[in-house]
Formats: structure tokens, C-alpha cells, sequence
């Protein structure tokens, strides 16, 4: 998976992690990735991911791709929803 970093502001100011972690939570076996259902999303074609770094960090981002570029718009760590979402599907699949 090749990543665009060019011209983004991906990483929020609170944020304590570097596009490496991004990238991460993307090649996590675990991660979920979503399409949403809101239009004002479809229409430019955004997805949501929710993986963790390598180090563990849980990270949520929105990105946008065209099959073989991924351009991350947002990232910014789990929110305790998102961390409780991650864990529940990882241990359905994990079992």
C-alpha cells in the first residue's frame, strides 16, 4: 500500500504519533476499515479505518483512495468508543 503525504495535514495537533504509525494502522491484520453511510461522505468516496501502530497506539483515520494510493485527510488517536468497537471486533475474530 503506497501512502500520499503530499499537501496533508493528516496528523492533529494532539496527536502524539508520525505518519509511520498511520501507516501501521493501516497494515494491521485487525484493522476495520468502513465505508459510512452519510452522503456527504459517499460522494467523495472517504472511508474510515481504525487499526492499531505497531507500539499499540490506536488510531482512527479518514482517508480517501484510488485503488492504489492511500491519502490519509484525519488521524488522530481512539476515542474510548472507538477502543471498545477495535477490541470487540478483534476478539470475535480472534475468538
Amino acid at each position: 500500500m503506497e501512502f500520499n503525504w503530499d499537501n496533508t495535514l493528516a496528523v492533529t495537533s494532539e496527536s502524539a504519533f508520525v505518519s509511520r504509525d498511520i501507516e501501521e494502522s493501516f497494515e494491521d491484520p485487525f484493522a476495520i476499515k468502513l465505508l459510512p453511510d452519510a452522503s456527504r461522505f459517499s460522494a467523495q468516496a472517504r472511508f474510515f479505518n481504525l487499526g492499531r501502530s505497531a507500539t499499540g497506539l490506536g488510531i482512527f483515520s479518514v482517508y480517501r483512495t484510488n485503488g492504489k494510493q492511500v491519502r490519509v485527510i484525519l488521524s488522530r488517536p481512539f476515542t474510548e468508543d472507538e477502543s471498545y468497537f477495535y477490541q470487540r471486533k478483534f476478539n470475535q475474530v480472534v475468538g
